[in-house]
């Protein structure tokens, strides 16, 4: 019998080169496939960028949809905001973004949906949505003449989560900004100084300022950590000292050393009465001791005059438009185009308008005075009033009590209204900037004109002036 057993076929292993291609093929079939089945789907989110308390407390922040293509246009017709807010939409690559152009209502579910959202190359459309719910939003408050010195503390809308943030024995008036505190306090010697602090109080540093003196209507930019202020030489009447010059300054720690800047028109008196930051920017809206208005940049480049004006009351969020106290009466001018209307009239008779508050979104909230036959103020209102005049009465104060200034949350949903009580009977302090010893913020909800809560303390962190 035969042990010969017929010989195994030897297979020579696939080289290098082969499996190589093998692989790069099936790879391109699977990445065909892949992209077929995109197409058919339609563009979907592999990622959502939202940020929601930034999105309380300034205007500008994005929900931003990375998708799995490239997108052609997206319009604004098709994005809906629930519950409606102002925004902005674009389109970049695989990437689309909602820009809210207001500050969000606090604690309120937002939902952000793009309808028949296409890929670039065409094919089926798709839905993007995204449900997010903002932060309660917090208040900061100085209080004058506690135990320790003045405090600024931060608290909630209840008011019982109040914490210290800042003490120091002379506490003027403070400004907070995107990522700073500014305490204007006095030293020893009552000069001027500027301390910046993180925004929790810590990181304490001292800014420089134009020489010794003192400072006034402090106030920040809503964008780019700068602040400004008037400042006033301690030699005051002297030969080259300053009287009431507008500086500005960044906060930024990487510009500590920095000096700041004046602002200042060639030709003019450098001396400002009034003056304000214009909204999202860091140009400057100033009136002159000649009470010329005039708009420029930050250090006083192209400058532009409109013409002559009493008070500066506020510039609307989100828009160029100013309200502007002229000797003629109140108006409204637009920034950009030097264009103005008279300011709508109430519907109701209010009394005497002693201020405006210009509201994100529209309207403004103001206060008015009313008085008796002889003249005499009998009583004080807060009310809104919108773009068509319709009022609608937010607080009456009696006349005993003083409304010493109002101002409005970023997002307009709430006001801040600083009342001294029993005014007859309320000794002014002795400082730079005097309030009566006993001072309360009022928060009102704008949406019910229901009062919320009173706080002891003033300064309120959205009111972008000083009380005056």
């Amino acid at each position: 019998m035969s042990t010969d057993r017929p010989e195994v076929a030897r297979r020579r292993p696939l080289g290098f080169a082969a499996v190589f291609a093998i692989v790069v093929a099936t790879l391109v079939v699977l990445a065909a496939v892949g992209a077929a089945v995109s197409v058919a789907q339609g563009p979907r989110a592999t990622d959502v960028a939202v940020d929601p308390e930034a999105a309380v407390e300034a205007s500008g922040t994005r929900v931003i949809f990375t998708t799995t293509q490239s997108l052609q246009e997206v319009d604004a017709s098709q994005v809906t905001i629930t519950p409606a807010v102002p925004f902005a939409v674009d389109t970049s690559g695989r990437s689309v973004g909602v820009r809210f152009t207001l500050p969000l209502w606090d604690e309120t579910e937002y939902t952000v949906t793009i309808d028949d959202v296409t890929g670039l190359g065409g094919g089926a459309t798709s839905t993007l949505t995204e449900t997010f719910t903002t932060p309660g939003i917090d208040l900061f408050l100085l209080q004058r003449g506690g135990e320790n010195g003045d405090t600024v503390f931060v608290t909630d809308l209840d008011g019982e989560q109040a914490i210290p943030v800042f003490t120091h024995p002379a506490i003027e008036d403070f400004r907070i900004t995107a990522d700073h505190l500014v305490f204007s306090v006095r030293d020893e010697n009552d000069q001027s100084q500027l301390i910046v602090t993180d925004h929790d109080g810590q990181n304490e540093r001292t800014l420089a300022l134009p020489g010794e003196g003192t400072i006034s209507d402090l106030q920040a930019a809503d964008r780019g950590d700068r602040i400004g202020y008037l400042f006033t030489d301690a030699a005051v009447g002297t030969e080259g000292a300053l009287e009431s010059a507008l500086f500005t300054a960044s906060v930024d720690d990487s510009a500590a050393e920095e000096a700041p800047v004046q602002v200042a028109v060639e030709g003019s008196d450098a001396r400002v009465d009034s003056w304000s930051f214009v909204p999202d920017t860091d140009s400057v809206l100033f009136v002159g001791f000649d009470s010329a208005l005039t708009l420029t940049g930050p250090t006083g480049e192209n400058p532009a005059s409109f013409g002559l004006a009493n008070a500066i009351a506020g510039i609307t969020p989100g828009t160029s438009e100013a309200v502007i106290d002229r000797p003629e009466g109140w108006v409204v001018l637009d920034l950009s185009t030097g264009d103005e209307t008279p300011l709508v009239a109430s519907a109701e008779d209010l009394g005497t308008l002693n201020d405006v508050e210009p509201l994100p979104g529209g309207g403004t909230l103001r206060t008015t005075s009313l008085r008796d036959e002889g003249g005499q103020p009998i009583a004080t209102t807060i009310a809104t009033v919108d773009d068509e005049g319709e009022t609608a009465i937010v607080m009456d104060v009696p006349n005993e009590d003083t409304v010493l200034q109002t101002c409005v949350s970023p997002s307009g949903r709430y006001a801040a209204v600083l009342i001294a009580p029993d005014v007859v009977s309320n000794r002014y302090d002795g400082y730079l900037l005097p309030l009566p010893e006993r001072v309360e913020t009022h928060i009102l909800s704008l949406a019910d004109n229901a009062e919320i809560v009173a706080l002891a303390g003033f300064d309120a962190s959205w009111c972008r002036l000083p009380p005056g």
